[in-house]
């Protein structure tokens, strides 16, 4: 794993370090599963299920995405979806805050969109 790389990831918020004792320091692996992370669908299907007020379905995959980017060390990313989970937790679906729930998702976006770009600008 280039410096280069690890250095946007740190500077962008990832917590590097920790994550890379997490996968017993093989920068390759770490590599290799943040390369893979674009791939992930829970991140496009929250989009569509907020979109369709699916909020049961959203709040699985908000949750998915969470522990996906928590292991790979995605803080910022982890912290926005994060709040998005807590939003949509054990509520009836007329009992979330659409609006609240949209203005997270954006947040949400924002982060995501951004640690993708480094992720696909540094992988081979």
């Amino acid at each position: 794993m280039e410096e280069k790389f690890k250095n946007q990831l740190a500077e962008s918020g990832a917590d590097v370090e920790t994550t890379l004792k997490r996968f017993m320091g093989n920068e390759a692996i770490y590599q290799k599963f943040l390369g893979k992370f674009p791939d992930d669908p829970n991140y496009v299907n929250l989009g569509k299920n907020l979109e369709e007020g699916a909020y049961v379905a959203a709040y699985e995959c908000a949750h998915a995405l969470k522990g996906v980017v928590g292991n790979l060390g995605l803080t910022p990313i982890f912290e926005r979806v994060s709040t998005l989970v807590e939003e949509l937790r054990n509520k009836a679906p007329e009992e979330v805050n659409a609006e609240r729930a949209a203005e997270e998702w954006q947040e949400v976006k924002k982060v995501y969109e951004q640690f993708i770009a480094i992720i696909k600008e540094n992988m081979p």
